[in-house]
């Protein structure tokens, strides 16, 4: 099946078994209700929460109302590798031809890779960073050990084997309260959307935090928390070379930009432009590209980065590679305010994703961005086995 017209077929891949399913339906319907209809024919092809894949011809219930475990509307789609096969319709296997895909997912399954890698070997085109890339932004402590490899600012952290965790929460607190105290934060090293992350205050906090992050992924990152901050964002755009937006500031509802600040609390405000010295303002933009390059994505990122007012320096906190299209989010807002529209950046999206692919260049050729500044930032395993 294709389009009988001249326009780009586009597969828009929504859902899946992340803890940010939700996440991605909201961006998703923002993505189906702004692309260029005149120059792409959108397909939507949701996937349930067990991993199914169906094709839909009107997702908006679904956007709606969610995924269910069996989508009686839709047709299911098998997966066929090489260029003989790729997606398959129906009982009939009927072929479905998309010149490319954006997958609109967040998290384990979406923006780790996984994804990715199944795209390359179907050998059709797709938004956003290669399988390397996704990988190492979406694990944090690989991309905390890239960004450190390549000299930029980051935060002071420890890493842990969740499998080290239990029966030695002593150890790790003594640790921990050595290197560089409380406050800090707990993270699972390879979730999204901040799911999991605890704010410790206080060493009897620590052992139950390490415990839900333990339980949630393979890596837990203990990290210090950086005092008298402020949250910038910068939205990246771009294959070899980079546009920036930004940067925008967010002033969390909460204690801190959790995941209810993210997408339900009305109390979070996005400031843009951040109100920052100028210097400020392009030194973030500088960080954001260096981050991006860091880590070879490609397409799209918004990096976040922490700002030390009383001191004006600057740390970068992490990359985002598949950031969320939400009427929420940071990323379509910068640019937004840059001047593009919301079409126009889905549009410059699925262009970059066909003129990387058509010069048959998974990675990016942009040198590793470094700083003359002294990287602070310690990688140090608690426990003797790696995880």
């Amino acid at each position: 099946m294709t389009c009988s017209d001249d326009r780009v077929d586009v597969g828009i891949l929504f859902g899946g078994p992340s803890g940010e399913h939700e996440v991605s339906l909201m961006s998703a319907a923002a993505v189906w209700d702004a692309i260029d209809r005149d120059q792409f024919s959108p397909h939507a092809i949701p996937i349930t929460r067990g991993g199914d894949w169906y094709y839909v011809k009107d997702p908006r219930p679904l956007f709606a109302e969610g995924i269910p475990d069996v989508v009686m509307d839709g047709r299911r789609i098998r997966l066929i590798p090489g260029k003989s096969g790729g997606l398959l319709l129906g009982d009939r296997l009927e072929p479905l031809h998309l010149d490319v895909i954006f997958p609109v997912l967040h998290g384990p399954f979406g923006e780790d890779g996984a994804v990715q890698g199944l795209l390359e070997i179907l050998s059709i085109p797709y938004v956003g960073a290669g399988v390397a890339a996704s990988g190492a932004a979406m694990d944090k402590l690989l991309m905390k050990r890239l960004f450190r490899a390549s000299g930029l600012p980051i935060p002071d952290f420890l890493s842990v084997p969740s499998r080290d965790i239990i029966g030695r929460e002593e150890t790790i607190s003594d640790h921990v309260s050595e290197t560089f105290g409380f406050p800090c934060f707990v993270k699972p090293a390879a979730l999204g959307s901040s799911l999991g992350v605890v704010k410790v205050t206080e060493r009897e906090q620590l052992g139950p935090a390490l415990r839900l992050a333990g339980g949630m992924d393979r890596k837990v990152i203990i990290e210090a928390a950086v005092v008298e901050v402020r949250e910038l964002e910068c939205s990246v755009l771009g294959n070899s070379e980079l546009r920036v937006a930004g940067p925008g500031e967010v002033i969390p509802g909460g204690e801190f930009y959790d995941y209810q600040s993210k997408y339900w609390d009305d109390r979070t405000q996005l400031v843009i432009p951040a109100s920052v010295p100028k210097a400020v303002a392009e030194r973030s933009r500088q960080l954001a590209c260096s981050a991006f390059r860091a880590v070879d994505a490609s397409g799209l990122a918004r990096v976040d980065l922490f700002y030390q007012e009383p001191t004006n320096r600057l740390l970068i906190n992490e990359i985002n590679t598949i950031p969320g299209f939400t009427k929420r989010s940071m990323y379509p807002r910068l640019w937004s305010a840059d001047g593009m529209t919301f079409s126009e950046l889905i549009n410059e999206l699925l262009n970059l994703a066909r003129a990387r692919f058509s010069k048959g260049d998974r990675a990016e050729e942009g040198s590793i961005g470094v700083t003359s500044e002294e990287a602070p930032g310690s990688v140090e395993e608690i426990g003797g086995t790696n995880g």
